[in-house]
This record gives structure tokens, C-alpha cells and sequence, in this order.
């Protein structure tokens, strides 16, 4: 509805000849659409472009504000977004993005005109083209409303005829999910053919059938959501950049357990009335609640749901700032994932991991953290030291973001009871094999070429001061034909020395490889050099050094 029918006229700006060519290919693009038409309406609003992320390309915008004032608020249907934590645990899913929805949706007759803008030209050397829209314009205030209502309606029929699926829509995303592969099926036919049949545009490789799913900036596996890769700008300079900021970190919040106290300095550089260029930089504290948010991207993860499970709510925190946890309770039970992150995991990793998870799960259980933390170490000589435990964790980032924060004791042994069984447990060995530092010993270098599949260790006697070397042919990657240079170093050398390639993926393999645990990898010939590699370095007696070193390089030395 309207609040007057007086016409509504805001003159067009001047804009830049760059910005003009691109205005004009953007009405053309919507005037063979169909999206627009020509217009003596008595409404106007001013146009523009701004470039898309990709910087080469650009999009239509509509200045609708003036408009907006005059029409009335048709209020909310879906006041926020579906939230995915209560899609069931491995249940499958299917994400449909609809292509340009709002342009799917065509205006009433008598309101289209309302809606119409000007082409200008440079120094008015011809009449200007004027259009107005036939379908629903981006930048009206009541067009998500409608958007809304119009595909909730198409989607209607297929919930009743699909009752054993969820399907969630927001924005111009449409979630399918069932229990089974054939209710998901059934269901997405039905969704799809709503959609075409109203006249939407979908795209095969618009919808996604296979984990992870990728929805609204979020990531969901079978099992967890986490939020999709975000560049955190950290480089502010104007005001406007704040905005941006916390617009971004705002839409991600809820997933990663950050409270309003967690970005309040963040949140403070939006203080004041000036303009969005008006100078802004990162406070101290900023940069901490930055660097807090940072940390969490990477080790927090929300769940999906069990139906199996009840609902239980706590109240947590202390005043004035208290905050509420909504959780499931099942066995008190924390495991490590299927599927590690990293194809080589080092012990130290592990633990760290498991260590992070239940005390996740015991605050999120309790309300509180441990009073002791059970980290059984190994020494094969002497007692072990506080300064081996500090020095452990100041190698061990992993180790470090586990036990931020934590107050409670850390015990090096089991606790005394008859059911630890203390041979069958895991202790962590603090010695390693590699060495931090160049080795006064032999120096092996390794190489391989892609092209001749030539896989080349080469080292000086110290015998006979003599250069030798060892060349096989490996097929695949230069760094699987380096791997396996690097294998027959360790195979044939059970001395110390000092190994050096050129390779950074090869270095950071075999600075790993001591105790690590494998993740299978579809090829075979790497895993099976992998699994040597972790056997031999696991297993080594005597010291060794690695290093990386551009090959290709004018410095003096090697």
C-alpha cells in the first residue's frame, strides 16, 4: 500500500563516462530480460553501479530511499534466518541458490511505474532514455517481504506432499533435507519443478547434493556447521571499514560463541556521528578482540541436532553479563573426528584436540572447567622438568589454544586406580628425533624433476670426500618423486645428518612425520610413501635436521 499518489520525483546525478558505458550495458542486460521497459511515468529515482567483488564487473543499483518513504512497512514474514543446528545429524541435505530472485517475481501493473529512473547522457547532447521495472526492484524495502511470501507459497504444496522433509528457505537459498536418499530425492524433484514452473532460473550446478554443504556463509557437514572461510579485514582506516567489520563478524557471532563484551572494542570504533570517511584505526583492544575472533573461526564448530536427544538450557556467566547454552545430553563421551583436518596429525595435535573438545563439553555439561587435566608423559632418562612442560607448550600452538585460560592442575601421571591400565595407555613422549638445529654431520640434499620423473638424493662421503648420489624413477608429482628420494634417505642413512630440500611441502612432510598418524589418501603411491616416512623417522635411533632452500638461487654456500 501507498501513502500518497502524488509522484515522487528525484532528479538522476551526472555520472562518470566509465560509469555511463556501464549503465548502459546493464539496461540493455535487463531490456532483453524483460525485466524493464520504457516509461513516461511521472516517478524517478536516481541510478548508479558500484563494482562487484570481482572488481571487473559491475551492478545496478536503484536509490530508492525517497520511494520507500511513501510506502507503507509491510512488517516481517521471517524475521531471521532458519538456524541449521536443528537439521537432524546425518540426514542428507540439498541446497538449491535460485538465480536472481527478486527479478523472478513480476510487479502489480499499477505500481511498476513508481519505480523509475533515467539514463543521463554527457552534456545533454540527446534526450535521456527513461524505464521503470517490471519486477521486483532490489533496493525497495518491502521486496524480501514479498519475495518471501511469493516462494513460500510455491513451496507450500511441496511440504505437504513431502511431510517426512525440512525444507528451509531464506534469502535466495532453498535447504532440502530427509532421512533417506529417496525422500531427499522425491522432495527435490517436487521443490525443483514448483520453482521452474513459476518461472525461476536454476541452475544444475547451482545445486549442491554433496557434503559439505555450503548455505548463507555457513559450512554443514553431516554432523557440524562451522562458518565458511572469512577474510577478516584488519587494515581500517575510515569509518566506513568499521562498518564493514563488524557487519561481517556480526553475521558469523552466533556460530563462534562471541559475546557482546568479546567485540565491545570493536564495536566502540562505530561511536560518534561522523561520516563513513572519517578516520578510524584498531585500537589495542580492538586487536585483541580480533585476534579472540580469529582464534575461534578455527577451533569452534556448532552440531547439528539428534532427534533421539531432548533439549536442555543453562545459565552460565556472571553478572551483569550472563549468557544461556542450549545443548543436548548424551553419554559424557568425547571423541576424536573421523576425518582429521591434515593428512599427517601429530600426537601433541591430538591430545590438544581432545583436550579442547571436553572442555567444550564439560562447561557446556556443567558450567564449569576441570579442576585436572591427566597428560601422561614419557621420558626415557631423568624426571621430567617444568621447563620440558613449558617448553612443550611453547612448540605446540595447538596445545596453547586448548588450555587458554585454564586454572585447573595438569597431572603427568594416570590417577591411581585399578581401571587405567597403565601399560595399555597412551603416554606422550617428549624426546624427538629431530633436531632444531644443523647437525655437525653429513648433509644429504634431494631433488626431483617433474618432467623426467627423476627422483635424485646426492651427498659428499666423508670417506673419500667424493660426491655421490642416487637416482630412481618415480612417476607423479615432483613432490611424490622428492618424497621418495627422501625415503631412501632414511632407509639407507641411520647416522645423524642434515637433510635439505627444496621442496616446502617435502620439509614440512618430514618435520612432522615423527609418531604422526596417517589420514588414507586416494593415491596410493603417495600414502604408501608417507606410511614409510612416518615408520622410519618413528623408529630412527640418531638425530637428523631438515631444512628447505630455493634451489634456484645466486646466494653462496650449497
Amino acid at each position: 500500500n501507498w501513502k500518497t499518489n502524488d509522484p515522487v520525483w528525484v532528479e538522476q546525478w551526472p555520472l562518470s563516462n566509465q560509469k555511463l558505458k556501464a549503465l548502459n550495458e546493464l539496461v540493455e542486460e535487463q531490456l532483453k530480460k524483460g525485466n524493464i521497459e520504457e516509461t513516461t511515468s511521472p516517478w524517478n529515482s536516481p541510478v548508479f553501479v558500484v563494482h562487484k567483488s570481482d572488481k571487473t564487473r559491475w551492478r545496478l543499483l536503484h536509490d530508492l530511499r525517497k520511494i520507500n518513504e511513501v510506502t507503507e512497512d509491510m512488517g516481517s514474514l521471517q524475521p531471521g534466518m532458519p538456524s541449521p543446528t536443528m537439521l537432524p545429524r546425518n540426514w542428507n541435505l540439498a541446497v538449491i541458490e535460485i538465480q536472481d530472485c527478486f527479478f523472478q517475481i513480476p510487479l502489480h501493473p499499477d505500481d511498476a511505474p513508481r519505480f523509475a529512473f533515467s539514463v543521463p547522457t554527457i552534456n545533454r547532447e540527446a534526450p535521456r532514455k527513461r524505464y521503470h521495472w517490471k519486477v521486483l526492484p532490489q533496493g525497495m524495502k518491502n521486496s524480501p517481504v514479498i519475495c518471501q511470501w511469493y516462494v513460500s507459497s510455491l513451496l507450500s504444496p511441496v511440504r505437504a506432499a513431502a511431510r517426512k522433509t525440512i525444507i528451509h528457505y531464506y534469502m535466495d537459498d532453498v535447504l532440502v533435507c530427509a532421512p533417506t536418499d529417496d525422500l531427499l530425492t522425491h522432495a527435490l524433484d517436487l521443490t525443483v519443478t514448483a520453482l521452474v514452473a513459476a518461472g525461476f532460473e536454476l541452475q544444475e550446478s547451482k545445486i549442491q547434493k554433496m557434503p559439505p554443504w555450503k548455505y548463507l556463509g555457513l559450512e554443514i557437514s553431516k554432523r557440524t556447521i562451522v562458518p565458511q572461510k572469512l577474510a577478516i579485514k584488519t587494515k581500517i582506516t575510515t569509518l566506513a571499514d568499521v562498518h564493514q567489520l563488524c557487519g561481517a563478524l556480526n553475521w558469523v557471532r552466533p556460530w563462534l560463541g562471541l559475546s557482546t563484551e568479546d567485540l565491545a572494542p570493536l564495536f566502540n570504533l562505530l561511536k560518534g556521528g561522523e561520516g563513513l570517511s572519517s578516520p578510524r584505526s584498531l585500537t589495542p583492544e580492538a586487536r585483541k578482540a580480533l585476534e579472540r575472533v580469529q582464534t575461534a573461526m578455527f577451533t569452534r564448530q556448532a552440531s547439528r541436532c539428534d532427534p533421539g536427544l531432548s533439549f536442555r538450557f543453562i545459565i552460565l556467566g556472571q553478572l551483569p553479563h550472563l549468557h544461556g547454552v542450549i545443548f543436548q545430553w548424551d553419554e559424557k563421551w568425547v571423541f576424536l573426528s573421523h576425518q582429521r583436518s591434515k593428512r599427517m596429525t601429530r600426537p601433541q595435535e591430538l591430545m590438544a584436540d581432545l583436550i579442547r573438545k571436553a572442555r567444550v563439553r564439560i562447561r557446556e555439561l556443567a558450567g564449569c572447567d576441570f579442576e585436572c587435566i591427566h597428560v601422561p608423559i614419557r621420558l626415557r632418562l631423568g624426571q621430567i622438568t617444568k621447563a620440558m612442560l613449558e617448553h612443550l607448550l611453547q612448540e605446540n600452538e595447538a596445545l596453547q589454544f586448548a588450555l587458554d585460560n585454564y586454572s585447573g592442575q595438569i597431572s603427568i601421571h594416570w590417577p591411581a586406580h585399578k581401571v587405567f591400565n597403565q601399560d595399555a595407555q597412551f603416554k606422550l613422549a617428549l624426546e624427538s628425533v629431530q633436531s632444531k638445529r644443523p647437525l655437525d654431520a653429513l648433509t644429504i640434499f634431494t631433488d626431483a624433476s617433474g618432467r623426467s620423473h627423476k627422483s635424485v638424493m646426492t651427498w659428499k662421503d666423508p670417506q673419500t670426500q667424493q660426491w655421490k648420489s642416487d637416482v630412481a624413477e618415480v612417476e607423479g608429482s615432483p613432490q611424490v618423486a622428492e618424497l621418495a628420494a627422501v625415503v631412501r634417505a632414511f632407509k639407507r642413512f641411520s647416522e645423524p645428518f642434515n637433510l635439505v630440500s627444496d621442496s616446502a611441502y617435502v620439509a614440512g612432510v618430514v618435520s612432522r612425520a615423527e609418531r604422526s598418524i596417517l589420514q588414507e589418501v586416494p593415491n596410493i603411491v603417495l600414502f604408501e610413501l608417507l606410511s614409510k616416512l612416518v615408520k622410519l623417522v618413528s623408529h630412527r635411533e640418531h638425530p637428523f635436521y631438515v631444512m628447505r632452500t630455493r634451489s634456484h638461487t645466486d646466494l653462496p654456500g650449497f
